[in-house]
């Protein structure tokens, strides 16, 4: 955990949700939504997480913030707050954390929610709901208090007389700046931010993107950027993770996973990508079949049955998470051999 500034590491983590059925509510089978990940994120950078709806994305966030609890791995965490004197870092196991704990490390890392109108209370005016982290921690009260969430209005290009407003009054674009306004009152290491511009129009999505930019700048933050969009993570992120059925099929540095990708879900999923540009030819890729169901997951690699390059060993044998080089880790037996195409994104 030391080395390279790492702030934060996830081992083997998975999060198993029972299917119960019958009178007595038996459980009788998993739905395997996060099956043994294994990430860091290093101090300062953006980490982006992509991959198609329903393969485990939010989930590794929440569960990261223990908003739901894991069923098994490790989540370590590098504390600055409860170093205390003389420590630059406290290491804090995340998954086996106290209540009391967690609420201190709650003030470290803070989540922007996907929807701006439901993460918002409607009956609290602005200036309450970015105000609460300071009360129930007890960092502020009274005029200090204020003039804290006038800061923090300020900070992401908000007026100070919005304070005395509602939710109800903003647009989607300011709903998700007031969301982003309470995430960082607590001063925060980490941020994870949930698809927070998935819901806003496109002009807006820019305006938030920049805006989360400028504010990593400013107060230093780590952002685990979760995403469905390849070209806001290849605009932002640093290092991006590609997800499929619950596990992480490939991981790499930005420039590197565009220019040379390694497996091939991240080829294809990266070849659906419209590109805003009519003489530009799209060699898409066309994905045979669905997604196999997270409750009874094909053996060997799961992506097998809808891969376009896979072998007999792929079906019995699943691939082990692997680094090929300059830190650009695959789940792919052949990834070594196979000449993927580079796609333009964006």
């Amino acid at each position: 955990m030391s080395s390279d500034n790492i702030l934060l590491e996830v081992r083997n983590l998975k999060k198993y949700f029972p299917v119960r059925r019958g009178i007595l509510r038996h459980v009788v089978a998993h739905v395997k939504a996060v099956d043994g990940i294994d990430m860091y994120i290093r101090e300062g950078e953006t980490l982006g997480l992509v991959g198609e709806s329903g393969c485990g994305k939010t989930t590794i966030g929440r569960t990261i913030l223990r908003l739901i609890e894991p069923t098994a791995g490790e989540i370590l965490f590098r504390s600055r707050k409860l170093a205390g004197p003389g420590g630059e870092h406290k290491e804090v196991a995340i998954a086996s954390a106290s209540p009391a704990l967690l609420k201190s490390l709650r003030r470290e890392m803070q989540i922007i929610y996907q929807d701006p109108y439901s993460s918002l209370n409607p009956r609290m005016a602005v200036g309450t709901i970015i105000g609460e982290p300071l009360r129930v921690h007890g960092v502020a009260k009274g005029s200090e208090l204020e003039d804290r969430v006038r800061q923090l209005l300020a900070a992401v290009g908000m007026k100070p007389d919005h304070m005395r407003r509602y939710p109800h009054e903003f647009s989607g674009g300011q709903r998700q700046r007031i969301g982003i306004a309470r995430a960082l009152a607590l001063d925060p290491q980490l941020i994870i931010a949930d698809e927070p511009v998935s819901a806003l129009d496109v002009s807006i999505q820019a305006q938030v993107i920049n805006l989360l930019e400028d504010l990593q700048q400013e107060f230093g933050l780590t952002y685990l950027f979760i995403t469905h969009d390849l070209s806001v993570v290849k605009h932002i992120s640093n290092r991006v993770a590609v997800m499929y059925l619950g596990k992480i099929v490939e991981l790499a540095k930005t420039e590197k996973l565009f220019s040379s990708p390694k497996h091939p879900y991240t080829e294809a999923l990266m070849s659906a990508v419209p590109i805003p540009d009519p003489d530009y030819k799209v060699g898409r890729i066309i994905l045979k079949g669905d997604v196999p169901s997270p409750v009874t997951p094909p053996s060997g690699c799961y992506f097998h049955q809808r891969c376009r390059y896979a072998r007999g060993i792929c079906a019995t044998e699943a691939p082990v998470y692997r680094e090929l080089g300059d830190k650009h880790f695959v789940t792919c037996h052949f990834a070594d051999s196979l000449e993927l195409q580079e796609i333009r994104v964006g």
